[in-house]
């Protein structure tokens, strides 16, 4: 039996499809491609970053913290301390906005159930940009 034979018999493979299926995987790939540099761009460069410098114990009921704010003048940020007892339970939480033109160091207080023995910055966000830095 000749390959002429089994063309004959069964016809010609179709010579379209190995290019079209290359042209497709070349299609999803590039945009995978665009995708992750979206997401990548809007990781990497976000509205507003915090981060924390120091924090204070001011008595039972007050923990105070310094942190850094670093953002564009015209944007609000709104920023999330919490503090936290020597048994790690949460004893305050305050959210706050940082108002357009301010940024540089913020200090500010906590308040809080009982004694705090650590205050942590949960991290600060501008509209759109849905996780704290």
């Amino acid at each position: 039996m000749s390959d002429t034979d089994l063309a004959d018999r069964y016809g010609t493979r179709a010579t379209w499809r190995r290019p079209a299926l290359l042209a497709a995987v070349v299609v999803v790939v590039l945009a995978a491609a665009a995708v992750l540099g979206w997401i990548i761009k809007g990781q990497a460069d976000p509205d507003v970053a915090s981060g924390q410098l120091t924090f204070d114990v001011v008595d039972d009921r007050t923990a105070s913290a310094r942190f850094t704010v670093d953002k564009d003048d015209d944007v609000e940020a709104t920023c999330t301390l919490k503090a936290y007892a020597e048994d790690h339970n949460l004893v305050g939480t305050v959210s706050f906005v940082v108002q357009p033109g301010t940024s540089g160091t913020v200090e500010r207080d906590v308040a809080t159930d009982r004694r705090a023995t650590s205050v942590e910055l949960v991290g600060c966000t501008a509209p759109g940009q849905s996780r704290p830095r």
